[in-house]
């Protein structure tokens, strides 16, 4: 071969690394190869969570991610010896990521109930319920007093999706039903008066009040309830029943039980249906 042109292939593929353009991904590309290392590295589990909705998933105080669905995923991964890859995604971006192969499955609060044909699907792990959280010196004591306020919700919720549908009719007596990107935003909105009411899952819900000093308080009665599991890309079973079967093993140890103990405040315990 040509010096120079030897020469130029080496400043080439030099330049390439330089720019982070000659990964695995782009030498399979040009080889034949699979790039698709979140579908296709079976020691590696890529975990897609959203990373503000305790008590499932939440980034702690000390910058960490912790909750119980991520302590489920550690305890999977530990006992089949892959590597977890805590992964928060952008809930409205969550079908893309899984899609893409960004990450191996959506397991963060996800629920079943209208998705059942969109994902290969675990068995269902917790039974949920959706709430109204509302100031506690609103006047607000029941849904009814929700009529002509103004109410938020988390975009691509269950809540949102329950008061679009199911509880339709109690939505169309608020003033305004409004998605907002996040709980966080929704509940600066709450304090500022922004918004009269949020709607969501009793966990978080649980968390909020519970940090709030006695700022809020969640209305008796739930508007919907669903069932938490994890959601795979359709299709992908064998990974699907390898977590499957090691949750049922955690289940008959005990460990999902001692995981869920610590989140006993939110009322994890007494949620399971595994």
């Amino acid at each position: 071969m040509n010096k120079k042109l030897i020469i130029v292939l080496g400043i080439f593929i030099v330049g390439l690394i330089a720019i982070g353009g000659a990964s695995a991904g782009f030498f399979d590309g040009l080889f034949g190869g699979d790039s698709s290392t979140a579908d296709n590295d079976e020691n590696t589990l890529v975990f897609g969570f959203d990373a503000e909705f305790p008590p499932y998933g939440f980034k702690a105080d000390n910058g960490s991610y912790e909750g119980f669905d991520l302590d489920l995923a550690q305890e999977v991964c530990d006992r089949n010896n892959w590597t977890l890859v805590k992964q928060p995604i952008d809930w409205d971006a969550k079908d893309s990521e899984l899609d893409s192969g960004s990450i191996d499955c959506i397991w963060n609060g996800f629920t079943i109930n209208g998705r059942e044909n969109d994902y290969t699907w675990s068995e269902p792990y917790i039974d949920n319920k959706q709430v109204v959280v509302v100031a506690k010196d609103s006047g607000i004591n029941d849904l009814k007093g929700l009529a002509g306020k103004t109410v938020e919700v988390q975009k691509d919720s269950s809540a949102e999706s329950t008061l679009q549908e199911d509880q339709k009719a109690l939505a169309d007596t608020f003033a305004t039903l409004t998605s907002v990107a996040d709980y966080n935003t929704a509940f600066m909105d709450l304090e500022s008066g922004a918004c009269d009411a949020v709607a969501m899952d009793i966990g978080v819900a649980k968390y909020q009040v519970g940090k709030s000093n006695g700022q809020f308080k969640i209305l008796d009665k739930e508007i919907s309830s669903e069932q938490y599991a994890i959601g795979f890309k359709l299709g992908n079973n064998k990974l699907r029943d390898k977590v499957q079967a090691t949750l049922k093993e955690m289940a008959a140890d005990g460990t999902i039980d001692k995981i869920a103990a610590k989140y006993d405040s939110y009322g994890v315990p007494g949620s399971l249906c595994i």
